[in-house]
């Protein structure tokens, strides 16, 4: 391959297939929340990967439900600009789970039909299965849609990812660079800031906070050459979530702000003093202008 090539490169798939797991593991470093609980990614994060030989940009979609089992419009909303962002790439990947063939996998395959462009599907997880088990799966895949491959991998343990590396770059057109090559991902140093500290308040919060909440990082100042003041306040639908957050004597938000301290002064390289507050913004999820708010674009 003496051509330089380059693309982008839509990672789709149901809620908690391991998609922003992959995404990391592509990209080398995390610049997108990882959780056991579904449909915590929000944004469609970007991530790029520079080779001597290629460039590829990811866009880590938010995980796929049925339209009609969407509950509020927010969340509709969300799906549809997932579902848009197979528009415009050069090259599909689907990711699945290797424990058959869901509601939800139906859906996002019957909506690649009008796709033309290569459609690859990664059976995540392999690690979980036996071979038989993947052989059967895979015929059951390709006799609903045609892939142009199919390649088993475990993003955890990074099982045939230079594979599936090998055979996007292989897919992509001949195109010059669209990023810098030091560059990583094109989001915004906020809407990364927010994300790491939804991913710790999913991890701490486990059952008792649901997906009503949002992050909006209000200030973000160089207050000296080696500390960043970031303050962001977190907002929930209910008083009720907003004492949960705050924990007993401060003691959650306390430990929220440790733990999301720390993945974000490595995703910086230096210090930061974390400044959490939480709020009540009632009813959010059911107003898109909300969305526009919190940093989206709609």
């Amino acid at each position: 391959m003496d051509e330089f090539r380059s693309g982008f490169v839509t990672l789709i798939g149901r809620p908690n297939v391991g998609k922003s797991t992959l995404l990391n593991y592509l990209v080398g470093e995390k610049i997108t929340i990882v959780s056991p609980r579904p449909q915590t990614t929000r944004n469609i994060i970007r991530g790029i990967v520079t080779f001597d030989e290629a460039q590829v940009i990811f866009l880590d979609t938010p995980g796929i439900i049925n339209l009609n089992e969407a509950r509020t419009p927010v969340d509709k909303y969300i799906i549809e600009e997932a579902l848009k962002s197979l528009d415009g790439v050069d090259l599909i990947v689907v990711v699945v789970e290797p424990f058959g063939i869901r509601e939800e996998d139906s859906f996002i395959l019957e909506n690649l039909q009008r796709v033309k462009k290569p459609v690859f599907l990664a059976i995540n997880k392999i690690d979980r299965v036996k071979r038989f088990q993947l052989d059967s799966l895979e015929k059951e895949y390709r006799d609903l849609f045609p892939f142009v491959q199919v390649i088993p991998i475990s993003a955890k343990m990074g099982t045939n990812i230079t594979i599936l590396m090998g055979e996007i770059i292989r897919h992509l057109p001949v195109h010059s660079p669209y990023y810098s090559p030091d560059m990583i991902t094109d989001q915004p140093e906020r809407v990364l800031v927010a994300e790491l500290i939804r991913e710790k308040i999913f991890s701490l919060t486990r059952q008792e906070i649901p997906y009503s909440v949002m992050v909006k990082v209000e200030s973000f100042e160089e207050r000296r050459k080696d500390l960043v003041y970031i303050r962001a306040i977190i907002y929930v639908e209910h008083s009720s979530q907003k004492g949960i957050l705050i924990g007993k004597k401060g003691r959650m938000i306390k430990r929220i702000g440790e733990l999301a301290r720390k993945d974000v002064e490595e995703r910086l390289g230096c210090r930061v003093y974390l400044d959490l507050q939480v709020g009540v913004k009632k009813g959010w999820r059911k107003q898109r202008e909300s969305l526009r708010e919190f940093g989206y674009e709609i």
